[in-house]
């Protein structure tokens, strides 16, 4: 990749900014007017004012704070930033880099992070790499991301509603399968008969509409119905070695470093 200083020329670059108080987002504001390559698009404090300016002004990047004061968090903005004005970028405006917040920016659809504690000039090259479609993250929080996929993924088994199809113990069953356990396995570690754990499977195929074990798993791998995103720290987990995380489409975009010099990245 070229050196960022050598960008084709284009003309100025439209900013939306909102920042967690209306009083940062004018400095914020002020501060990028100063820069010729930008032209701020409006800015705006609360998620409903700032979705309408992004919709009226159609702006190439829109830095959104991650905590809005009393307005709630940025995470869902940047959800229905991302849904509702696809051609807008966003950055999210973080407080410090943090495991949680890092993944939950780029799982809301932010294409890249910038730290309060970083430079003006900094966040300058963070707006134009992410603009020109890369990825601003430093290796570190690649790492998260990278860390976040290989996770297991969370067994969640809702119906069109939302409600759980599976009891609890349902669900202690279902793990056990995806591990590969035997009926008579299954009976010893749940202390249950294995005739009971028999009716079990015989309940669960009802409920899911599968007719085997093989298929209660790919069931549980392709996300189990759930109508949410799963959460990090939802208990009970099985191993998901190649499956689709909302996070792949990020990993597969040019990642450039606080440097703003472009990662290395091992691909097999």
């Amino acid at each position: 990749m070229a050196p960022l200083t050598s960008f084709p020329s284009q003309n100025t670059i439209r900013v939306l900014a909102a920042d967690s108080t209306s009083m940062n987002t004018q400095m914020l504001v002020e501060a990028l007017a100063r820069d010729g390559q930008f032209t701020m698009a409006g800015s705006a404090s609360k998620p409903a004012e700032i979705l309408a300016q992004t919709r009226r002004e159609h702006p190439h990047i829109a830095l959104i704070s991650a905590r809005l004061g009393d307005n709630g968090t940025g995470f869902e903005l940047c959800r229905d930033i991302c849904s509702g004005s696809p051609a807008t970028r966003v950055i999210m405006l973080l407080d410090a880099s943090e495991r949680t917040t890092v993944i939950e920016a780029f799982r809301s659809g932010a294409r890249g992070v910038f730290f309060r504690t970083e430079s003006l000039k900094l966040l300058a090259k963070c707006i134009l790499c992410v603009h020109v479609g890369q990825v601003w993250a430093s290796s570190g929080e690649l790492h998260y991301l990278l860390e976040a996929i290989a996770e297991p993924l969370p067994m969640r088994f809702c119906g069109v509603s939302g409600n759980a199809l599976l009891s609890a113990r349902e669900l202690d069953v279902v793990r056990c399968v995806a591990e590969g356990l035997s009926n008579r396995e299954i009976a010893h570690r749940l202390t249950l008969r294995e005739h009971t754990v028999k009716n079990y499977l015989f309940r669960i195929f009802d409920k899911l509409g599968v007719s085997s074990r093989v298929e209660v798993v790919l069931y549980a791998l392709s996300g189990g119905g759930a109508q949410h995103q799963p959460s990090l720290s939802t208990p009970g987990a099985i191993a998901r070695p190649k499956h689709v995380s909302a996070l792949a489409p990020i990993l597969a975009r040019p990642v450039v470093a606080r440097t703003g010099a472009p990662l290395s990245i091992a691909r097999p």
